[in-house]
């Protein structure tokens, strides 16, 4: 499987939010993207998916232009986890897993032994299936992600696109999301995430994305892309990257005293006015 991004311009409507935008992956890799708030991930992981037309540039599949793919050969080949789901009726979550199927049934098939066992297959993944017959309205907001997340695990797909899939997770479901995440890689699996924090790029990615503005600032290995200026630039704040004793993964941590001082400073004058 290959993912080609090629200049890509993207947005709603006739507001533009980024451009020129490339960059490629393959079975097998991670990609993590980071930017701050406002930045566009969101809408360009949309385009990507063909969920809204490009604005200009092209996005392929094996190539193949996204855009001339039917919504099904879509779903049969790319999943997407979105960063909030409103749980609107009390479907079990055996269900809401079960729903990642559809594009592998007929119109009017009714989801057969092989779907009922790949809904619980991505549930005990998870290490989530003792939620199996919960309502979906019932269990947190962090178990509503990740039986999100084993839904598009259930659709079997080549690519899966997924929107800050541990913003909403403690810090043990994070470290899982991110083991799970490679594994996913080592089927052959391509996988593009976004996130706020640096570290999980450190752990689980195989390539960095930056984008700023709408722009990509930079794509390449996480050791090149993630220094401490070029996170000063993406979120305005100073930082160390290194490691700890007992560990080998690089970590980032930021340097306080004065940042929360110019932070606060901020706040005050735009509170305050000129």
């Amino acid at each position: 499987m290959k993912l080609s991004v090629e200049n890509l311009d993207f947005g709603y409507g006739g507001t533009a939010i980024g451009r020129n935008v490339s960059f490629g992956l393959a079975g097998g890799e991670v990609l993590c993207l980071l930017g701050p708030n406002g930045a566009g991930k969101t809408t360009l992981f949309k385009t990507v998916l063909g969920l809204i037309p490009a604005q200009g540039g092209r996005v392929t599949l094996d190539g193949n232009a996204i855009g001339a793919l039917s919504n099904r050969e879509r779903a049969q080949c790319m999943g997407y986890v979105p960063q909030a789901h409103a749980a609107l009726f009390p479907f079990s979550v055996r269900d809401i897993v079960l729903m990642g199927r559809a594009a592998r049934l007929s119109a009017l098939e009714a989801p057969g032994a092989r779907d009922h066992e790949a809904a619980q297959t991505a549930l005990a993944a998870l290490g989530v299936a003792e939620l199996a017959e919960r309502p979906y309205t019932e269990i947190s907001g962090g178990e509503r992600q990740i039986v999100l997340i084993a839904r598009a695990l259930a659709q079997e797909p080549q690519l899966l696109v997924m929107d800050e899939p541990t913003a909403s997770l403690d810090y043990g479901n994070q470290m899982r999301v991110l083991a799970h995440i490679r594994r996913l890689a080592e089927r052959g699996i391509a996988v593009i995430i976004s996130t706020h924090n640096p570290d999980h790029a450190f752990l689980c990615a195989d390539h960095v994305a930056l984008l700023h503005d709408g722009r990509m600032e930079a794509f390449g290995a996480p050791e090149e892309v993630l220094t401490t200026a070029a996170l000063k630039k993406l979120y305005d704040i100073d930082v160390v990257i290194g490691t700890v004793d007992g560990s080998s993964a690089k970590v980032c941590a930021p340097i306080l005293g004065e940042n929360l001082k110019t932070a606060a400073r901020k706040q005050e004058i735009a509170h305050d006015g000129p």
